[in-house]
């Protein structure tokens, strides 16, 4: 279970909820609502109050990076700290077997971060992510940059991993998308977080 209790940050204001373990909640509101800030501060990268707690683990507890470890981050454009993609996987063999199934070859590792595609970013974004076993994955916009093909490669896999426990808190434009993968939705206004069931 991920509890979150009186959460704010500078842009949002105090807010509540909790994720149960294969579970999709979906993330929904206008640019600029805070939707972003929100993922930030629930993965621990801004200064935030408030309680944040997963299977009884308090966030305060743990460094940043611990945090990280439990709780996965995938950001609308995920940052790379070095020019081969490789260098960013410490589990090869494990990364190129969820890029498959993101219709990623296994030769994309062999490239450097500049030739790839934004597309194939994000998607190596979430490989990386995924290759620390998080048990609550914050995913912000990951298929926006994707075709229609590539976006049912990351729900398929996404829902497949719902189904052994993961949960999932997924920022989506879409609507349609937000009523295909959750069952309840946290809307984002003027830095006011409210929830209301999936349509």
């Amino acid at each position: 279970m991920f509890t979150v209790t009186n959460l704010s940050r500078s842009g949002l204001q105090p807010f509540s909820f909790t994720l149960s373990s294969g579970e999709c909640v979906a993330v929904r509101g206008a640019s600029g609502s805070g939707k972003s800030l929100l993922m930030r501060a629930l993965a621990d990268l801004d200064p935030s109050q408030g309680e944040v707690i997963l299977n009884g683990i308090a966030r305060s507890v743990l460094t940043g990076p611990e945090w990280r470890r439990k709780v996965g981050y995938v950001s609308a454009e995920p940052g790379w700290w070095t020019e081969r993609i490789a260098a960013h996987f410490s589990d090869l063999p494990r990364a190129k077997q969820l890029a498959a199934e993101l219709n990623l070859s296994a030769d994309v590792f062999d490239r450097l971060v500049s030739q790839a595609s934004t597309g194939e970013r994000l998607r190596l974004g979430l490989v990386r992510a995924l290759c620390l076993d998080p048990q609550v994955l914050l995913l912000d916009e990951p298929t926006a940059a994707l075709d229609q093909t590539g976006t049912q490669l990351v729900e398929d896999l996404i829902l497949r991993l719902l189904g052994q426990g993961m949960a999932v808190l997924w920022t989506t434009h879409d609507p349609a998308q937000a009523s295909r993968m959750a069952r309840r939705t946290l809307i984002v206004a003027d830095g006011s977080v409210t929830e209301q069931a999936a349509s």
